[in-house]
């Protein structure tokens, strides 16, 4: 069952400050339906596919991915995954037996798929009439 609670990983879009700042200003509505839009791409990239290079969630058991989820709207969306061991899949974690798995990063290179679009999905909504 999907808690209401998303884990720990979270990465941050840095360097849109101002185009986010200008669109907010101009049109708040605007705004929030872009940051929407991320998400829901974010989450439909997390869950269709499972190769971590490209931004999708590992799989094993399909609990992870069944963990992925958007919560909040418009500016306050945010997406992550409820899963507690999300985060040392991530990161990377210790084993038992003192051995280290190193993290797969697919939330961060997920962000990093995004962000270009992000930015011009800004520019058009700031350029549209």
């Amino acid at each position: 069952a999907r808690g209401d609670v998303m884990s720990l990983v979270s990465v941050k879009m840095n360097g849109l400050e101002t185009l986010e700042r200008k669109l907010s200003e101009m049109n708040r509505i605007r705004f929030d339906a872009v940051v929407e839009m991320q998400m829901v791409d974010m989450v439909d990239r997390a869950t269709q596919n499972h190769n971590a290079t490209q931004g999708g969630t590992p799989y094993d058991t399909g609990e992870l991915i069944e963990s992925v989820g958007k919560i909040g709207t418009g500016k306050d969306s945010e997406m992550g995954y409820s899963k507690d061991y999300a985060p040392h899949v991530e990161y990377g974690h210790r084993t038992v037996k003192g051995g280290y798995v190193e993290g797969q990063r697919f939330l961060r290179r997920n962000v990093e798929i995004q962000q270009p679009i992000y930015k011009q999905d800004l520019l058009n909504a700031i350029t549209k009439e």
